[in-house]
């Protein structure tokens, strides 16, 4: 599960003085749930992932991970969160299966375990081609699912997806869709931050649209449908975010 109350993150600019990223934000997610973060860019969505991911630590307020504060137990949060970003680089030099055998090898499993895990990743994600290719050879849906696969080789309970179709082509972007929805089934609980309308329409349980640090509205689909009397999520996203 994750919990967060009223979860702060204040930066210190030289030129525009304090700048509150995230802004007492709170929402849950429980296992086999899709939460959104839903907003434009600069809205507040990567912060509060990297925040859960124990990457940032907040200024104020509390987060728990699969029971874990992000705090003071950012050891044990770690070790059952898989974190996904665009930003996260891979080692060129190695090979697709060279790299998340490395990550499953930093978070301890054993050489039985993690031979099993890899088969069973690559033959989900289709990486069986690519598999003894250098990562600087790779294209951008392939590094993405190379990024995919060792950020689950340890099977975490808590997935943490920050814009991960950012930049893909239709059939990649499909394949990693339909693995978040996968995530949903198997029970873990999952967190998507996305500013793509039809992504959150199809993927998300609940729907958090953040603005400017804040979360402005939160529900499923439904539910903001019917409080804003508009069907398209566009038009209800407009709505929350220049009132």
């Amino acid at each position: 599960m994750i919990e967060t109350q009223q979860l702060t993150k204040v930066f210190q600019d030289k030129k525009r003085g304090e700048i509150r990223a995230v802004n007492g934000v709170s929402f849950r997610c429980q296992p086999g749930q899709i939460y959104g973060l839903l907003g434009a860019n600069g809205a507040g969505k990567t912060t509060t992932l990297r925040m859960l991911a124990t990457i940032l630590e907040p200024t104020d307020g509390t987060a728990r991970v699969a029971g874990y504060d992000v705090v003071e137990e950012s050891q044990k949060v770690r070790a059952n969160v898989g974190f996904l970003s665009t930003a996260t680089a891979l080692y060129g030099r190695l090979t697709a299966q060279e790299m998340v055998e490395y990550f499953g090898r930093l978070h301890g499993l054993d050489e039985v375990t993690l031979g099993r895990r890899v088969v069973e990743i690559f033959q989900r994600l289709e990486m069986n081609e690519f598999r003894d290719r250098r990562c600087d050879k790779l294209s951008t849906g392939m590094k993405q699912k190379v990024s995919i696969a060792r950020t689950l080789v340890h099977d975490p309970p808590v997935m943490i997806f920050d814009e991960p179709t950012l930049g893909l082509d239709v059939m990649t972007a499909r394949t990693i869709v339909g693995f978040i929805r996968e995530c949903r089934q198997n029970g873990k609980t999952v967190i998507f931050s996305t500013h793509v309308m039809s992504e959150a329409e199809k993927l998300c349980d609940t729907i958090g649209i953040i603005h400017n640090g804040r979360i402005l509205a939160e529900g499923t689909l439904a539910e903001l449908r019917q409080r804003y009397g508009e069907q398209d999520l566009e038009e209800i996203f407009v709505r929350v975010v220049t009132n």
